[in-house]
């Protein structure tokens, strides 16, 4: 294999594919990126077996060929070397190294043989579903801060995609929760979805897949299986194992009857929580809410060091309650919301000073979203 390639497409080339490599590997050709040098360019392979990331790049290909290399080296060099360098590749079969030269810069890198290189079968996968990709990244954008971390609940460690019809129009719908909050947002079905299995999509295919977004075209196709999701991104394409259990009916905890509505500044409302969360015990970041009619006061109280107090205007008058949260969740949630306010709606209980119930909060300039958060004992 020898080719010669410029320093810029070499780099993006690379950093789509190497961030999907561990750190730490105990097989040691997982370490590595296969390259594969053929008459229209050179592609670029990486894995860790659950997923596998492709690309292609122009180069100026002499000889033909594919070897693997160490993937996180070669990217920090090619990292380093100046801009608007050209870079020679080069394997021949009498040395095992790769030969990497820029100028005056030379480095030779181990190999491991192609062969060896584990490939992702696209074996059951449906037909592919163009999807339009600024309305893909919304979905992920708009729920991927509730995927759980909690490996032991594995089911809940990813997004669920599904389609399904939703007051008589088909939609794609995106779910994400760790038990302590949910969010959801939908967009419209794309043509040629119908029928698609529902499947959850792991936390990392959910973070590499929205980064190879930032460079893809328009749309992105997109192929599902029970097993495996495959997006490709024009060059570039993605192809995953998803989480192999089943999604909990999310529908029953989506508040129905919370008719109680509380209205707010969104900005104002996230930098106080911000503000008073400041002394809060890092490990339940609680905060207390007491509504009455026109105004909330957000208190937070702690031990070592001290009580902190915030009173905001707000578009309320139903009776007085108290209602505890996760700092951090309302932050989060507030995050999302694209309008100027943010709407609370809460549980319509007669005498209730204190709330328990889960709390609906939706932007009331994007009906597609919602989001659930269960309260704290205040």
């Amino acid at each position: 294999m020898k080719l010669t390639i410029e320093r810029a497409a070499l780099l993006k080339a690379l950093g789509h594919v190497q961030s999907v490599v561990e750190r730490r590997n105990t097989i040691p050709i997982l370490s590595n990126v296969l390259l594969c040098a053929s008459e229209t360019g050179l592609a670029f392979s990486a894995t860790d077996l659950d997923m596998e990331i492709i690309d292609e790049t122009e180069a100026r290909v002499e000889v033909v060929g594919q070897i693997t290399a160490p993937a996180h080296t070669l990217y920090e060099i090619v990292r380093k070397l100046p801009e608007g360098a050209e870079v020679s590749l080069g394997f021949a079969g009498d040395d095992p190294r790769l030969q990497v030269r820029a100028g005056r810069y030379k480095v030779n890198l181990p190999v491991l043989p192609a062969g060896d290189f584990p490939v992702m079968s696209p074996d059951g996968l449906s037909g592919p579903v163009a999807v339009e990709t600024a309305s893909l990244m919304r979905l992920i954008d708009k729920t991927r801060f509730a995927i759980s971390t909690e490996e032991t609940r594995y089911y809940l460690t990813g997004i669920y995609l599904h389609t399904l019809v939703e007051e008589g129009r088909p939609v794609l719908r995106a779910v994400a929760t760790d038990g302590h909050r949910l969010a959801l947002a939908d967009m419209p079905a794309p043509e040629g979805s119908a029928g698609t299995p529902g499947v959850i999509v792991p936390r990392k295919t959910i973070a590499e897949a929205r980064r190879l977004m930032e460079d893809a075209g328009e749309e992105v196709q997109v192929q599902l299986s029970p097993q495996k999701v495959r997006f490709d991104f024009g060059r570039a394409a993605l192809t995953s194992k998803v989480i192999d259990g089943s999604f909990p009916d999310y529908t029953r905890v989506i508040p129905r009857e919370n008719h109680r509505v509380m209205t707010v500044d969104n900005a104002l409302f996230a930098a106080a929580v911000d503000r008073v969360a400041t002394i809060s015990s890092e490990k339940s970041r609680s905060v207390k809410l007491a509504a009455e009619t026109g105004r909330i006061v957000l208190t937070v109280r702690n031990m070592e060091t001290g009580q902190a107090v915030e009173e905001l205007e707000v578009d309320y008058d139903g009776e007085p309650f108290e209602i505890g949260f996760n700092a951090r969740y309302l932050m989060d949630v507030s995050a999302q919301i694209a309008g100027e306010t943010a709407e609370f709606r809460f549980a319509d209980r007669a005498g209730a000073a204190t709330m328990l119930d889960p709390v609906l909060v939706l932007d009331p300039t994007d009906a597609a979203v919602q989001y659930v958060l269960m309260p704290l004992r205040a």
